[in-house]
């Protein structure tokens, strides 16, 4: 079965091929500004045509959203351009993961269900370094056992460039030095070193909640940035939340 899985983010718009449960290609387009159904229609059909998909042979098309106003736009575009309606996940989607609470969101919960299908047997956390920082964990028999939302890396240095009359915009890298001598290392230190310390702090306080030394997964677009800083985060994959959202909506 040939699926395209769209994850609405409040920053980027990730689409994903699937030929069963292998995740081929991935594109990114940006969440704002907000388009109109037309502008979504062509936008869509020149990306498919760039990557050489084929629209009449995709099976099935999997919507996830944490952006409500797009979200309809977005499925009629998608519905135009394969002839069929796109099917919706969210946090009332079954599954084996038992999302306890009403108020989660669709990423928070796809990023479980994909934990709980890749990798059984243990206790996961996932982090999720989008717009919000999010730590979810879950337990071995698919119980959720809690969430952490933070500021997320990008979002928190977009304010401090913004609100800062003389800091200027950079790029989240490694700087070579923890200690910088000029603004920009600086300020890559503070993001980078910062948020780890961070995030370690997070692992290690769910570790000793859950009482138990759990597998840390990482995704989101600033990822990259920080698994090979840590040995705390065992993987890293960009792909795991649309992953989630595939699981929640093959059997659909």
């Amino acid at each position: 079965m040939t699926s395209i899985v769209i994850n609405i983010g409040n920053t980027n718009i990730r689409f994903g091929l699937f030929d069963d449960e292998n995740c081929d290609i991935s594109w990114v387009i940006n969440t704002k500004p907000y388009r109109t159904q037309d502008e979504l229609y062509v936008q869509f059909l020149m990306l498919y045509q760039s990557y050489k998909i084929e629209e009449q042979k995709i099976d099935k098309v999997i919507i996830g959203s944490v952006v409500p106003q797009l979200t309809h736009d977005v499925s009629k575009a998608v519905q135009r351009i394969h002839g069929v309606k796109p099917i919706i996940v969210d946090r009332n989607s079954p599954s084996e993961v038992e999302a306890k609470s009403k108020q989660m969101g669709t990423d928070i919960y796809a990023n479980l269900v994909a934990a709980h299908h890749l990798y059984p047997g243990k206790k996961k956390i996932v982090l999720d370094f989008g717009t919000a920082l999010t730590a979810s964990c879950i337990a071995e028999n698919g119980e959720t056992l809690g969430v952490i939302i933070a500021p997320g890396i990008i979002t928190s240095l977009n304010s401090l460039i913004h609100d800062t009359a003389q800091l200027p915009e950079i790029e989240l890298v490694k700087p070579k030095t923890v200690l910088g001598l000029d603004t920009v290392s600086c300020m890559q230190s503070g993001m980078v070193y910062g948020f780890l310390g961070m995030v370690e702090g997070f692992i290690d306080r769910i570790n000793e909640e859950v009482k138990s030394d759990c597998f840390v997964v990482a995704t989101g677009g600033v990822s990259h940035v920080y698994k090979p800083l840590t040995q705390k985060i065992h993987v890293a994959d960009r792909l795991h939340t649309l992953k989630g959202l595939y699981f929640l909506g093959k059997d659909a």
